[in-house]
């Protein structure tokens, strides 16, 4: 028997958001809203007792590659995903700019 904790990404599109399971229980989170063919991601989190895990960057990681399934683009508000958009270039080719009217229509959407 293995003691490695099953980790699963899972898309939760009626919440707007990828969710990153260990062991069935909610680690973390990161949430979008989608303008057109952009998924803009606004928030990355992964609870404290799962912290130092690598779990916010398999999730950010999934996500994306997830967005590029979808025949879509990223536009990374978020701190977490530019940076890590920063050190993964394989994803460039899907990565629009955070722009200010995409700062003003994120925050129309959520209010």
């Amino acid at each position: 028997m293995s003691d490695t904790p099953t980790v699963t990404v899972q898309p939760v599109d009626v919440r707007h958001r990828y969710e990153i399971h260990v062991d069935g229980v909610r680690a973390g989170l990161t949430a979008y809203r989608d303008r057109d063919r952009q998924r803009v991601f606004f928030h990355t989190e992964v609870d404290d007792a799962f912290a130092g895990q690598g779990l916010a960057g398999r999730l950010v990681e999934e996500a994306l590659t997830d967005v590029r399934a979808r025949g879509m683009r990223v536009v990374p508000v978020c701190p977490y995903v530019a940076k890590f958009l920063k050190q993964h270039h394989e994803f460039d080719d899907i990565t629009d700019p955070v722009t200010p009217e995409a700062v003003a229509w994120l925050q129309r959407q959520l209010g």
